[in-house]
């Protein structure tokens, strides 16, 4: 079964209590757009860049209908100060992702079934005895895992013992998703957030040195920074904008000429699809290789 992310936060916001009729009667509605656009989603026929453009055309219509003709138009204040907060908008593009990881636009996808989407992935993995003593009894792992938007990666088990036999009792064992690549999805981004994903990254890349993140944003609230100075390999500038000044972020013909003349570019989404390709065609670490290229890596 596929996650739905979107769907899900638009069911909860739907159950919150401080939701009032209108804002609900606002949330059904978006519901039905919801699954327009995945109906639609379900007729594309086309493959490669071709579909990417499609399924990007199909998701700006779904964002304008709910952040600019719904929330934008009609929202009461609540649902407009709180789309962030219940996570209605950058959702969206974590619920897009999924449909990226397609054999109609991806070549080389395993035969096994990946865990993709929104997961909470494995960051580091330690060990704590108490004392000395300790280290002949049951030993105590400390997992450390963060949520990420959107992540591909396969879920690793683990058993660790003082003892070949595994006994019962002295045995720990538990499991993490390893996420290989993960994005997260910025509706706006600014210095700070900016900061925190940088230090995500380098945390994800302790865990697993081969992994590789990214940022995708669709307003920027910031000057752009170089990445190689940090464990980010991109942020993708979804729309080629800026964030609206404060003063009209809740003007609805202002939010509406910002969708119209800054939709999300099929192009942009394609540069990060080809870099899935490439990480999925890569062979990430054969040190067979190493005397034929003449170096380590």
């Amino acid at each position: 079964m596929p996650q739905t992310p979107h769907k899900d936060k638009l069911l909860a916001a739907i159950k919150n209590p401080k939701c009032s009729k209108d804002d609900r009667e606002l949330l059904e509605k978006a519901l039905e757009a919801y699954e327009k656009w995945i109906a639609d989603i379900g007729e594309v026929k086309t493959s490669g860049k071709e579909r990417v453009k499609e399924l990007t055309k199909l998701l700006n219509w779904y964002k304008d209908e709910l952040e600019v003709e719904l929330i934008g138009k009609t929202g009461s204040n609540f649902m407009r100060r709180q789309k962030g907060q219940l996570k209605l908008d950058n959702s969206i593009m974590e619920e897009f992702l999924i449909y990226l990881m397609d054999k109609r636009i991806l070549d080389g996808l395993p035969d096994f079934e990946l865990e993709i989407g929104p997961q909470k992935a494995f960051m580091s993995l330690s060990f704590m005895p108490s004392s000395l003593g300790a280290l002949k009894s049951k030993p105590t792992v400390a997992i450390k895992e963060k949520n990420q938007d959107f992540t591909i990666g396969k879920t690793i088990h683990y058993k660790f013992s003082p003892s070949t036999g595994f006994e019962a009792g002295k045995t720990s064992e538990g499991k993490f998703l390893l996420a290989v690549l993960a994005a997260e999805c910025k509706v706006n981004l600014d210095k700070t957030m900016f900061q925190e994903s940088a230090g995500t990254a380098g945390r994800l890349k302790q865990g697993c040195p081969l992994s590789r993140y990214y940022v995708l944003v669709e307003y920027l609230d910031m000057q752009p920074e170089d990445c190689r100075l940090t464990a980010i390999e991109n942020v993708f500038l979804l729309r080629h904008a800026k964030r609206l000044p404060f003063e009209k972020r809740n003007v609805y013909e202002e939010i509406r000429t910002q969708h119209k003349d800054h939709p999300i570019d099929f192009e942009v989404v394609w540069k990060f699809v080809e870099e899935i390709q490439g990480f999925i065609s890569a062979v990430w670490h054969d040190p067979d290789e190493a005397l034929e290229r003449g170096s380590f890596v």
